[in-house]
């Protein structure tokens, strides 16, 4: 399907070479104040053509806004936005007709649904996540004014070159850890065009990416995201849960792999009495000690600072020839001429954060509702 959320909805359009892509915003509230440039800012982050490390695909991502705002205040109505594409090479993609790309969706697209957009990825292209980014820059901006919520993603792998703190053993670093999560910044992050804001990881990370393109080759990594001042009391058990839904949300990024909420995968190796997150007296009432749950417990979120990791894999369009077969089974060798990124997380760091804010605001407004409801049957009581 094509939309995402329950209360705040986003249903995106639109293919990789068509006219243009974009969304619709359903249950956003009336009255916040957003103007184009806010959006447009995010837009600039996932925008293709931004370094060497990108692919060099033009396009500016300027969006419109069709509906739902007046003098940049929101009206509780659908919001519209579009960004037309503008640097469609339909031709570049003509091998593809006779063969469909190894690990990508031209031969499960056809078997579900008979038929495959003619050139790129259509709705599996990362096109797809401008409407994704939009979206999530109105959710963001109602999130920051109205509970001072910050999301900050990073690339935290590429290939086999990580962060330090993917490669110290769990629990040996972990404070450090949790105040470089808890003090990150995106000036921070964007200061390089990697994303990474540890400056010679990042330098390791860039070569190795150029190194990559050079060799019409591609490669996977990773994004981690941090979501601070979250309200208490959010995500729906059983099915809901809170890291359900973000992981819902992030694995339908094209090119995702793999997520994991607080100590992930690593948790396993420890036990239950070095991972249990200890409570504290703090100002507001109890606080952890630790923080292995990653800000959710139970699938509620407790406070703390929500950090998750996903994994991309490498891009499944690549300028090598391949050995594989034709659509009719014979054998043959694709090189496709199509532009393509050589590794996607750069460019995924703002899409993970917009469905991040997407899945926090759906969330809030659903935890909302629930609590209006109670007050008013305890309203009914006394009166």
């Amino acid at each position: 399907m094509s939309t995402f959320g329950t209360m705040f909805r986003v249903t995106t359009f639109g293919e990789s070479h068509g006219l243009s892509v974009g969304c619709i915003v359903d249950g956003c509230p009336p009255g916040l104040c957003i103007t184009k440039g806010i959006i447009q800012i995010q837009l600039n982050r996932r925008r293709p053509g931004q370094s060497d490390l990108t692919t060099p695909r033009d396009e500016k991502d300027a969006v419109t806004i069709l509906s739902g705002l007046e003098n940049d205040v929101t009206l509780g109505s659908p919001i519209g936005l579009q960004v037309m594409n503008e640097d469609q090479r339909q031709h570049d993609y003509s091998e593809t007709d006779s063969y469909p790309r190894p690990s990508h969706s031209d031969l499960t697209y056809i078997l579900k649904y008979g038929i495959k957009s003619s050139s790129g990825g259509g709705r599996s292209s990362a096109r797809e996540t401008i409407g994704r980014v939009a979206a999530g820059a109105i959710a963001e901006t109602y999130l920051s004014t109205v509970h001072n919520v910050e999301i900050v993603a990073f690339v935290s792998s590429v290939g086999n070159i990580r962060m330090s703190f993917l490669e110290n053993t769990i629990g040996s670093t972990e404070s450090s850890y949790m105040d470089f999560l808890s003090h990150v910044t995106r000036k921070q992050v964007d200061s390089d065009e990697c994303r990474c804001p540890e400056a010679e990881v990042a330098k390791k990370m860039k070569q190795k990416i150029i190194d990559t393109k050079s060799a019409k080759d591609s490669i996977g990594g990773t994004v981690t995201c941090v979501i601070r001042n979250v309200p208490k009391g959010l995500g729906e058990p059983c099915f809901d849960k809170l890291e359900a839904k973000l992981a819902h949300a992030m694995l339908s990024i094209p090119a995702s792999k793999a997520f994991e909420v607080g100590s992930g995968f690593r948790g396993t190796e420890m036990l239950g009495s070095v991972h249990n997150d200890p409570f504290i007296q703090g100002k507001n009432g109890l606080v952890s000690a630790t923080n292995f749950s990653g800000g959710i417990q139970g699938g509620i979120s407790n406070g703390e600072n929500i950090y998750f990791r996903v994994a991309f894999k490498p891009p499944a369009t690549i300028g090598l020839p391949q050995v594989t077969c034709s659509y009719t089974g014979v054998e043959g060798i694709l090189a496709v001429r199509g532009r393509h990124d050589p590794c996607v997380v750069p460019r995924a760091v703002s899409i993970v954060e917009a469905m991040a804010a997407i899945v926090i605001m759906d969330q809030l407004l659903i935890q909302n509702s629930r609590q209006q409801c109670s007050a008013a049957l305890a309203n009914v009581k006394k009166n």
